[in-house]
């Protein structure tokens, strides 16, 4: 029992630490948590003996974090935010608290954003954070309370609410094909063809689906898909987009569908939340209003 309670510091010594290891000044932290310049140093010097660990290097007037220091101050900064998330959790009404969201950069752009409004009205009790991420998220050791993913429902220990599925289609400016505008998919082949990283078999999952072998040239990669469309207005290359993503382009002539041939996929968007948060009223409130806006704007 005695060494549990060794390794759960106090939290004003938690604090002091994290003030100090943040300003790299006993002086400063002290004035973050108006407190003395001798009153950090004690809770510092306190935490050190409990854990019987160095945390700083004492240089004259000055203090420099200790490799232990380093990685207990990031560890330390990390717990300290999760207890304060938690706490304003506890405070706000049931039926409000933090929702965090993880979405698709574009996905949120182009069509979450446009109609966030409405779910904030609906729901003014509710704080909303946003991460966008192109690269995989961690529900254990991050803090979201849910994620719109693109992709399959293979997610462990979540539940996968499906919203819409994908239709890439070959487009580009009018530009690009205005000598010769393709009549197969044989002469899309014949393009310069833009990619997107994260859909790197896009186009030769297209050509395979239209019986045409896919040309050597894999052509220019683009990591995010805002890019990727202003190569194509720009001229540079035919690229498969999603059709609902690129509406505006196309009403305003900027892209061109060059065949209304969508690529096939059994992969679509969905709603990710982990097991442990279902029951939380802001991602149950952000489910139910995200059905809606899906149901009337398929």
């Amino acid at each position: 029992m005695q060494n549990q309670r060794r390794l759960i510091p106090s939290t004003s010594m938690l604090m002091a630490f994290d003030a100090a290891a943040r300003s790299g000044s006993f002086t400063t932290a002290a004035e973050e948590l108006n407190l003395t310049q001798g009153a950090i140093s004690r809770q510092v010097s306190a935490l050190e003996e409990q854990l019987d660990v160095i945390l700083f290097e004492r240089v004259r007037r000055s203090i420099r974090l200790t490799e232990a220091g380093k990685v207990y101050a990031e560890e330390v900064a990390t717990a300290l935010k999760i207890i304060r998330n938690a706490s304003l959790h506890a405070i706000r009404d049931q039926q409000g608290g933090i929702l965090n969201l993880a979405i698709l950069p574009t996905f949120g752009m182009r069509w979450l954003m446009p109609r966030f409004a409405n779910f904030l009205k609906i729901n003014p009790q509710i704080v909303v954070n946003f991460t966008s991420k192109l690269i995989p998220f961690d529900f254990k050791n991050e803090n979201i309370h849910g994620a719109i993913h693109f992709g399959l429902p293979n997610w462990p220990d979540t539940d996968s609410i499906f919203l819409m599925s994908e239709e890439m289609i070959p487009v580009s400016s009018p530009s690009l094909v205005h000598k010769a505008f393709p009549k197969n998919p044989k002469d899309i082949a014949s393009l310069p063809l833009l990619s997107l990283e994260t859909r790197p078999q896009a186009w030769a999952n297209w050509f395979k689906q239209n019986n045409v072998e896919t040309p050597s040239n894999k052509g220019m990669i683009f990591e995010q898909f805002a890019l990727v469309t202003q190569a194509a207005i720009a001229g540079l290359g035919a690229a498969l987009l999603p059709r609902f993503l690129i509406e505006g382009e196309l009403e305003r002539g900027e892209l061109i569908i060059l065949l209304d041939i969508p690529l096939k996929t059994t992969e679509g968007y969905y709603l990710i939340i982990p097991t442990h948060r279902l029951a939380y009223a802001p991602i149950i409130a952000f489910r139910d209003w995200l059905l809606v806006q899906v149901a009337e704007n398929p």
